[in-house]
């Protein structure tokens, strides 16, 4: 499943980069991301809210279905943040890479120093968490930069500030 999910992003993401012409502007730039965020995870950016939070030992991205009785939103962010949490946990990060048509600062190194991040999916109530944690400095730098990079380009309106405590991880 996992292998046929890059697989399907990569050719996606080939048939794109073959497609640019001129510079699109950030609304379009947005639309674009949104467009292959619903594509890739699987779900309505419309029908759910993301958080990206930032903790002293790393941080937490976050979705919810808007609508609390949407189970098939909860249900599908759930099999996503399952999939990401397995595929950073083993080093990849394409599907931000496919999402954002980009390199998200920070991934890089999250990818190299895989093995010192640990990732914990956790269901909510109306969709799932995946907590991110490390000890490593060198990390938990790149976890932060890709955590505001997430904030910025999601539109989300999260602190970019790190909190005092560990986010419950």
């Amino acid at each position: 499943m996992k292998l046929a999910v890059v697989m399907m992003m990569a050719l996606t993401l080939t048939a794109h980069s073959q497609q640019k012409d001129a510079p699109a502007s950030p609304s379009e730039q947005h639309s674009d991301m949104v467009k292959r965020g619903d594509h890739a995870m699987g779900f309505s950016h419309e029908k759910t809210t993301h958080h990206f939070r930032l903790f002293k030992d790393g941080g937490a991205i976050e979705v919810q279905a808007n609508d609390p009785a949407d189970n098939t939103s909860r249900d599908e962010i759930r099999t996503h943040l399952s999939h990401i949490a397995e595929m950073f946990a083993e080093g990849n990060l394409n599907v931000p890479m496919f999402i954002h048509d980009a390199t998200p600062p920070g991934a890089p190194v999250m990818e190299k120093r895989h093995d010192l991040i640990h990732y914990k999916f956790q269901p909510t109530d109306t969709g799932a968490r995946v907590s991110i944690r490390t000890a490593d400095q060198q990390a938990l730098k790149a976890v932060h930069e890709f955590l505001r990079f997430q904030i910025a380009e999601h539109h989300t309106g999260d602190s970019t500030d790190i909190a005092n405590d560990s986010g419950g991880n």
